[in-house]
């Protein structure tokens, strides 16, 4: 097994965390063995795990295939992606989940679950974050398809900030399953940005469609994400071809660089968590 795995607490752990499921989001692999060396004491049993440790050397999101598309798995394949996967799965069905990631679309974090339900209503919002997005029609191969999952970006990839983030939201992710009841000896308030995002509403956006992209030397993304884009607007370019909105959407997951075949997602703002 290429997963490395550690168990807090006494009993059959019912919460996971998930880092590094891509090799180049090393902010998940951190908060992991940031918790692990603070040796916590726990309410109730977690398991905290460093998935993809063959792409982490490598410094690659993936060594075959993004491991994100390829639950769930399966332990005869010639991949090493779609055999992790398969253990993986083994090791978190049935439990709620954090899988901590990290983009090129958006420094603000957000989290992304399959649909809303009773887990993401209890869960969302104690974390220190603003936006839930449902996935829906786009969540074949991840994670989130075959487990409780909620998937968190915590911020740019390889950035600093990412990787305070997430250990933060690993924290708050702890505290709202009942795994931690008290604070961690040592630590200091999390960063002024998580604090303010923690109050209030998670506004909840569902997924409708891919925005793809052509073949290009160079691409250029316009707009912000989660900020509406207008019928007409221009929203990105690819060389000298220009994309513009033929109905008004909010782009999720947004970036010239992020994928390579689609520039990102667009969704529809459909209601609030509270």
């Amino acid at each position: 097994m290429h997963v490395r795995i550690y168990e807090l607490g006494e009993g059959v752990p019912e919460v996971a965390v998930i880092g590094a499921i891509h090799g180049d989001e090393p902010c998940g692999k951190d908060a992991v063995e940031r918790l692990v060396e603070a040796d916590i004491a726990v309410e109730r049993p977690v398991k905290l795990i460093i998935a993809n440790e063959q792409a982490i050397k490598a410094e690659q999101r993936y060594v075959d295939n993004d491991l994100n598309r390829a639950f769930p798995g399966s332990p005869e394949s010639d991949s090493h992606e779609n055999r992790l996967a398969h253990d993986l799965l083994r090791e978190v069905r049935g439990k709620t989940v954090l899988s901590l990631h990290s983009t090129q679309s958006s420094a603000e974090p957000f989290a992304l679950v399959e649909e809303v339900d009773a887990v993401s209503r209890a869960v969302c919002p104690h974390l220190p974050i603003k936006k839930l997005v449902e996935t829906k029609r786009f969540s074949d191969g991840r994670l989130i398809e075959q487990a409780h999952t909620i998937e968190v970006e915590c911020g740019l990839q390889q950035s600093d900030s990412a990787r305070k983030n997430a250990y933060w939201i690993t924290r708050a992710f702890l505290s709202a399953t009942g795994v931690l009841s008290a604070p961690i000896e040592g630590d200091v308030e999390p960063p002024l940005s998580l604090r303010q995002r923690d109050e209030g509403e998670v506004i909840v956006f569902q997924m409708l469609n891919q925005i793809p992209k052509k073949p290009a030397n160079s691409y250029e993304v316009f707009v912000d994400n989660f900020q509406q884009v207008n019928t007409g607007d221009l929203f990105a370019r690819a060389d000298e071809d220009r994309y513009t909105a033929d109905q008004s959407f909010f782009p999720i997951l947004l970036s010239a660089h992020g994928y390579e075949d689609v520039f990102g997602y667009a969704a529809d703002r459909v209601g609030t968590l509270r």
